[in-house]
């Protein structure tokens, strides 16, 4: 196994949102790994970060309590991680529970372009099919619905689900208003977090990118991600450069599905852990 000693996956996913572990179990498969720290960044909620906090006491591994905020900027999703917020913040609480309930809507507008297409799908078919039930402040994502639909003979896998149907510009896709990554920011550090742009590489629009960072909300940017390459590494490591901005990275693990890992494994990629230094300053 590679060593990873003083290493952190900043950006992983679990059962609060559409990760498929426990966060206790992504703490374990951290600590396996050789990581010194990982953390739990759930799509709007901060449901599973109590429990991980607990796990990595058990396991002797630094867990970084953190979030996956949904925006809107330049006609496209734009996804804002936060480092260290409080998680028992009754205002950001509050503020995400609201992010839940336009994820909720969009989710029901997704299932009716899907009925639409002749597909028999519905929210009770999509929760029944994760298995368990769904917990207080947990939420459903694409990839469940994705799941659904490879269930359902839809779709082949959980990438053509996507391309077929999910993804942006697809037959089913639905971008419902959304806050700016501006005020996503300001949620976050109101919350006494430190806001950081998520992979960058995804939105392929680097003007629309530059144009976000110009507005100087970000304390980081998430150069390092399972979805860059060499080229986009180097580019956004130059333009955190430029902008004074904190280098992050994960690898945006959710864990398998129909065998499949999405977007990476834990530890797949990594920064030093001098990065939380930088992050809680």
């Amino acid at each position: 196994m590679k060593l990873m000693v003083n290493r952190a996956d900043l950006h992983t996913h679990t059962q609060a949102s559409d990760g498929m572990q426990p966060p206790a179990e992504n703490v374990r498969l951290a600590r396996v790994k050789g990581l010194a720290a990982v953390a739990i960044t759930d799509h709007d909620t901060v449901a599973g970060i109590s429990e991980a906090l607990e796990a990595g006491i058990q396991y002797g591994i630094t867990v970084v309590p953190g979030v996956e905020i949904s925006t809107r900027a330049g006609g496209k999703d734009i996804h804002v991680l936060g480092y260290y917020v409080d998680s028992g913040n009754d205002l950001f609480l509050s503020r995400l529970a609201e992010l839940r309930n336009t994820r909720a809507q969009r989710n029901e507008a997704i299932l009716l372009k899907l009925q639409n297409l002749g597909i028999s799908i519905t929210m009770e078919s999509v929760v029944a099919g994760m298995g368990r039930e769904l917990k207080p402040d947990e939420s459903i994502g694409r990839p469940h619905i994705a799941d659904e639909l490879v269930r359902l003979g839809a779709a082949v896998d959980m990438r053509d689900a996507f391309n077929r149907y999910l993804a942006e510009g697809a037959a089913a896709y639905v971008s419902p208003p959304r806050i700016t990554p501006v005020e996503a920011c300001q949620w976050i550090i109101e919350a006494g977090g430190a806001p950081v742009l998520a992979h960058p590489g995804l939105y392929g629009d680097d003007g629309l990118v530059r144009s976000i960072v110009e507005q100087g909300a970000f304390k980081g940017i998430e150069v390092y991600h399972s979805d860059h390459g060499p080229a986009e590494e180097e580019h956004y490591l130059a333009l955190a450069e430029e902008f004074e901005m904190v280098v992050t990275g994960g690898s945006d693990f959710h864990g398998a599905r129909q065998g499949v890992i999405f977007h990476g494994d834990i530890g797949s990629v990594s920064v030093s852990v001098e990065v939380l230094k930088l992050l809680r300053n």
